[in-house]
């Protein structure tokens, strides 16, 4: 059984710290914790990164050596056409998730690069969805979606 990836963009080191407004206050150590024990006995990969070089390096890796992807690419999901063209390798799902509703905030987080080929798209359930989205790939991952 290959891994799955949940691959996480800049800033949410500093979840539970941040805007708690915004993506309230659990950590992101949490996080994972919740998204192994969804996983059960599938290998996980969980990571953050503040760099974009790094992000574009573990979804090449999840090419070669992944499932599914579960990808918070935060602010990249705006900016990065390196990013799209990566994901775009990708020959699994992909999930793109996020904590908020991004299309109830502002204009420029209306525009997601990554949704171009993102295989299904969450948002606004908060850090409790992460695990709701490893289930998720899961059943996409059996049903052989891309």
């Amino acid at each position: 059984m290959k891994p799955i990836y949940i691959l996480n963009g800049p800033n949410l080191n500093r979840l539970g710290k941040r805007e708690p407004e915004i993506y309230g206050t659990t950590t992101l150590a949490e996080v994972e914790a919740w998204c192994r024990e969804a996983a059960g006995e599938r290998p996980v990969e969980f990571r953050q990164t503040n760099s974009e070089q790094q992000l574009i390096e573990w979804v090449h890796e999840a090419i070669d050596e992944g499932d599914g992807i579960i990808i918070n690419p935060a602010a990249f999901t705006f900016t990065s056409l390196a990013l799209l063209d990566a994901l775009k390798m990708f020959p699994g799902p992909i999930i793109e998730f996020h904590i908020s509703n991004i299309h109830r905030r502002e204009q420029i987080y209306h525009r997601s690069y990554v949704s171009m080929t993102a295989t299904t798209v969450m948002a606004g359930l908060g850090a409790q969805g992460y695990p709701i989205a490893v289930q998720a790939l899961e059943s996409l991952i059996a049903r052989g979606a891309r």
